[in-house]
């Protein structure tokens, strides 16, 4: 099996004689060059074929190109008249330049070149140089030496259009400065447009305001000098007319630099192109999916575009596309999606939602993408089964080539017999050039998009912990533009007592420092609420630390720390956006707290605590400035809409309530949610306290206040020993080895007992490994630990508390009332 361009050259100089007299019999014709190019390519078996011309500042430049992009084989937009290149080297010595892999290796080796190696041919033409690029190792053979040098015989150079630039205007050119928007046209675009001469003032806007606004996107993508670069542009567009339908134009340009005080221009060509191919090998549709790729971030995106742009044009019934990964092609989109469209074989590897296969599997479809260029085979060709099911009525291979590699291939299959022009071969050539180079950059962007997922779920909290008389649900959405990590963060801190905190915050920008000090922030918050201070004195050591880590950046920050006992809260808010309350009759309210500047800017801040009083069903909302703030309304606006949100949410059930707050917001910034519905306590603990004084009697002082609370408890006489042989050793083991004030405390809930000694030494007792007979201390721990079903320590302001809890039998008497016991 051949590919169409060897089957074409071989047939010698008949078929290029024939082509080119049918070229030039038409003159005039605007696409007279670019065909004659083409025919390089079918003729010889070439990969590109790019005129060049003498332009400006003693520059060979590009006057016209075609087949794969270019910049695959190194070629560039222009060339200095007296240096070395092919190019240049032909157009002063008049003689063809054949040259091999290996003298393009010996003349270039730092050459940026494909895997493969190729050969080049440079030939001079009239006005101009011609150099053709094929992926043949042995060069070009003389059957494809013939057919170049009679194209090169026929073609000759249009002035290029660097010439506008210096007010040599031909009738279908133009020069348009990017810094002003003036341009020069020609009388003929005047006259293309509708325009006369006196009616022009000589502004682009004027003739873009004559385009059809569906076109006007993809001209502005040429038109604006941050969204071209350099080298030539195609594409195609209309303009209205005053009866009638509109008219096709097709513009050529490219960009020239400026420098010493000129601007940058961007000139070229319009032409008419009404007349020209309507259907498939439309430049518009290759327009359409160049501007279809610029946008798609994904690989997803990219399948999707290529299909779009390709299955209806070219009628096709079914059209894969693959990503080589290694040496598997994992399919991406399939279309039509249904499985009973594709072959048996590629239902066998049918894994997960796409199948995927070996290259080795499919032998025909391996050599394409060795060979790199658009493969057809026409209805009844002998295929391997994996392919031949694919296009019985023919089938279409496009490799994709990318950076020096393929990227991964394009199957397009027709069912019925399907003749193939050498038209849909161009057009099929353009889109596998643009496609490989979009799906390498969604490959990147997908990748980069999961690490930077990955982080921002790693800095976030995994799951949410489990609260007593409340439940708290939150969201994060990661900004859609850019790939950037943000700084927005939540938590929900577990204290103490039945406490909990809320935090929600957000740091300066997105980036990796952000997300970095988004880290650390969440980190101190966590660390100094454990530590047991009280919420302005948390965000206080937060504030001084980020002042301390003099970095560029601040955070915002609000923390909420609620007594799920008795619904009591205090809020705190570090230059961040107020809690919203939706009370249990669905009344809401934005808390409009005092709060102090964001943390990082000021050391020794004022951050002032702001009263909260929540009721079983009220809702607490914390969110971040992404969900409320946009370009069309204020903070505050935003803020109103959010708490309507809320207003009419059910709060039964909090996920629904933030997903459906999270609906339709703008993703131009990160956004965290967090929701928290406090309940109340089904049952409250019983506290008690007691100060421990430092005299010989402390100890049997604390076993009778134990006692007596116990007994107004109502805890049975067996557990009472257990709980009297804790306090005695804990109270104990606080005096010998800790100076300052020491203070027990109990708490029962639900039959288990919590003993708690709190001292002002930050050192944690340690259980001993091993005592001998004769050690006269260490056995208090081990004690504690044989009787209780649980004890640690935790860190309390400026020292620790020693915890063991026990698990009681049934009370003995009547439930006991809180406060029942005597304060000693």
């Amino acid at each position: 099996m051949v590919t169409e361009g060897a089957a074409g050259y071989r047939t010698g100089t008949p078929r290029v004689e024939a082509a080119l007299q049918t070229l030039m019999a038409d003159p005039d014709s605007p696409e007279r060059v670019h065909r004659v190019l083409e025919c390089a390519l079918v003729l010889a078996g070439a990969g590109v074929a790019a005129l060049y011309a003498p332009g400006d500042d003693d520059l060979l430049c590009l006057v016209d190109s075609a087949g794969l992009p270019r910049t695959l084989y190194g070629l560039r937009g222009t060339y200095a008249l007296d240096g070395d290149s092919p190019a240049a080297r032909v157009h002063r010595e008049g003689r063809p330049l054949w040259l091999g892999p290996r003298e393009l290796a010996a003349r270039a080796p730092s050459r940026r070149t494909p895997a493969q190696a190729f050969s080049l041919a440079a030939l001079p033409v009239r006005g101009g140089s011609l150099v053709v690029v094929g992926e043949r190792p042995a060069g070009f053979d003389p059957g494809a030496r013939a057919c170049l040098e009679r194209i090169a015989d026929a073609v000759a150079a249009p002035v290029p259009a660097e010439s506008a630039a210096r007010g040599e205007l031909r009738g279908d050119s133009f020069s348009l400065a990017m810094d002003s928007g003036r341009i020069e046209v020609g009388d003929d675009i005047l006259q293309l447009f509708g325009l006369s001469r006196d009616r022009f003032d000589g502004r682009v806007e004027t003739l873009l305001g004559l385009t059809v606004p569906e076109d006007l996107p993809a001209l502005m993508s040429v038109v604006e000098a941050d969204h071209m670069s350099l080298g030539d542009r195609e594409l195609e567009f209309r303009v209205l007319q005053p009866t009638g339908p509109p008219r096709w134009l097709r513009l050529h340009g490219r960009l020239v630099p400026g420098g010493e005080g000129r601007p940058a221009r961007l000139v070229g060509t319009v032409a008419d192109a009404s007349t020209l191919r309507p259907d498939v090998t439309d430049v518009a549709r290759v327009q359409r999916l160049a501007a279809a790729l610029s946008t798609a971030g994904t690989v997803r995106d990219v399948s999707q575009a290529v299909v779009s742009a390709l299955r209806r044009p070219l009628r096709a019934d079914r059209i894969a596309l693959a990503e080589l990964e290694g040496d598997r092609l994992v399919v991406t989109v399939l279309d039509p999606p249904d499985p009973e469209a594709w072959p048996e074989l590629w239902r066998l590897e049918w894994r997960t939602e796409w199948p995927d296969a070996p290259v080795r599997t499919m032998p025909t479809l391996a050599a394409a993408l060795r060979e790199g260029r658009a493969r057809i085979w026409p209805a009844g060709t002998a295929l391997e089964p994996a392919l031949a099911d694919v296009g019985p009525g023919g089938l279409a291979v496009l490799p994709l080539p990318a950076g020096g590699r393929m990227a991964g291939a394009c199957l397009i299959g027709w069912d019925t017999p399907h003749d193939f022009g050498p038209d849909e071969r161009a057009l099929l050539t353009a889109s596998a050039g643009l496609a490989g180079q979009a799906l390498l950059r969604a490959h990147a962007f997908d990748a980069e998009h999961e690490l930077v997922g990955m982080l921002q779920r790693q800095l976030l909290p995994r799951r949410l912990p489990v609260l007593p008389g409340g439940v708290a649900v939150a969201r994060y959405l990661p900004a859609t533009a850019g790939l950037e990590v943000g700084g927005d963060w939540y938590d929900v801190i577990p204290l103490p007592d039945n406490h909990v905190a809320l935090v929600i915050g957000d740091v300066q920008g997105h980036s990796t420092a952000a997300a970095t000090l988004m880290g650390q922030m969440r980190t101190a918050l966590r660390a100094y609420a454990a530590e047991g201070h009280p919420p302005d004195v948390v965000v206080a050591h937060a504030n001084r630390l980020l002042a301390d880590l003099e970095t560029d950046l601040f955070a915002t920050c609000c923390y909420v720390q609620v007594n799920m006992e008795s619904g009591s809260a205090w809020c705190v808010r570090a230059g961040h956006l107020p809690p919203v309350l939706r009370h249990p009759d669905g009344r809401t309210e934005i808390v409009e707290t005092d709060g102090g500047p964001p943390l990082g800017v000021l050391r020794q801040a004022e951050f002032p605590l702001g009263p909260l009083a929540l009721r079983p069903g009220t809702v607490v909302a914390l969110t971040t400035d992404g969900l409320v703030e946009s370009t069309d309304a204020d903070i505050d606006e935003g803020l109103a809409r959010f708490a309507g949100a809320l207003d009419a949410s059910d709060p039964a059930d909090l996920g629904p309530v933030a997903d459906a707050l999270l609906d339709g917001a703008r993703r131009s910034d990160d956004i965290a949610l967090l929701l928290m519905r406090y309940d109340g306590m089904a049952s409250r603990p019983l506290r008690e306290s007691w100060t421990v004084w430092r005299v010989p009697q402390a100890a049997g002082q604390a076993r009778r206040f134990t006692r007596r609370v116990l007994r107004s408890w109502g805890v049975g006489e067996r557990d009472r020993d257990a709980v009297l042989l804790v306090v005695s050793e804990l109270v104990t083991n606080a005096l010998v080895h800790t100076d300052g004030r020491i203070r027990l405390d109990l708490t029962l809930v639900n039959h288990r007992l919590r003993v708690a000694v709190a001292d002002t030494s930050p050192r944690s007792p340690v259980k001993p490994t091993s005592i001998g007979w004769e050690a006269t201390g260490g056995r208090g721990i081990v004690l504690v630990d044989a009787v209780s079903d649980a004890w640690g320590t935790v860190p309390v302001s400026g020292g620790k508390q020693v915890w063991a809890e026990l698990e009681l039998g049934p009370p003995a008497g009547p439930p006991p009332t809180p406060g029942a016991a005597h304060r000693a």
